[in-house]
């Protein structure tokens, strides 16, 4: 495919977002794996905390993102996984498609992955906690901007795991210390969002719109590079 290089990156990143979501309607990963997991930590936590709901209230944002950054964590890990599968590393070196726009795709997918995720996580908070959010613009650009972030990190740094033995504990520790400021952002700007915080949610909105460009433009710097070792 020619044309501008940008013009091209986006057509081959709708190729491979179509290809893998194909795959994830096929394999119903999300639906069978990671949509039991996230609705039983939320019944958990609500049977722990039931009798304190202040505590509850307060803990909800921090733990509505450590439930999604768990939940990346499954999905990453299942898609470095496949990554590794004999052919499929090969095919995509010779499928004419351009590095960034690979690394594009797969982000886009995560990111699609993560927001079916959020939802559901969300409408169990309201349910199981009777949560209300408030502040909705602020939760909705913050939430892209760390959906974002963290699907370009796991995108980035899964098939640099996938070839270990213990690639699950090497994930988590290349991941999990990367998206720290990011979990720390979003969770601030939500708490303030909720009234629950105190400071400007928009300048942790403007952290996270900037940390997701960083990470957009490094893997799409080193994609290149790193697909050829794979």
């Amino acid at each position: 495919m020619t044309g501008h290089p940008v013009t091209r990156a986006l057509a081959d990143a709708g190729v491979v977002l179509a290809k893998d979501l194909r795959l994830e309607w096929r394999t119903r990963t999300a639906l069978t794996q990671v949509g039991p997991f996230v609705l039983a930590v939320l019944v958990l936590f609500g049977f722990a905390l039931d009798a304190d709901r202040p505590t509850l209230e307060r803990a909800t944002s921090g733990l509505f993102w450590v439930i999604v950054l768990f939940a990346a964590m499954l999905l990453i890990g299942r898609s470095s996984t496949i990554e590794r599968d004999p052919g499929v590393s090969d095919a995509l070196r010779l499928s004419g498609l351009s590095p960034a726009g690979i690394f594009l795709g797969k982000v886009a997918a995560l990111a699609c992955q993560l927001l079916v995720v959020e939802i559901v996580v969300g409408l169990g908070a309201v349910v199981l906690y009777n949560i209300t959010f408030v502040g909705w613009s602020v939760i909705l650009v913050t939430s892209l901007a760390a959906t974002v972030a963290i699907s370009a990190v796991g995108a980035l740094y899964g098939p640099i795991a996938g070839g270990a033995r213990t690639r699950e504990a090497l994930l988590a520790v290349l991941v999990l210390p990367t998206l720290a400021p990011v979990l720390l952002g979003v969770t601030r700007a939500w708490e303030i969002a909720a009234g629950r915080g105190v400071g400007d949610a928009w300048a942790w909105a403007a952290m996270l719109g900037v940390s997701a460009t960083i990470y957009l433009a490094v893997g799409t710097a080193v994609w290149g590079p790193l697909l050829s070792e794979l």
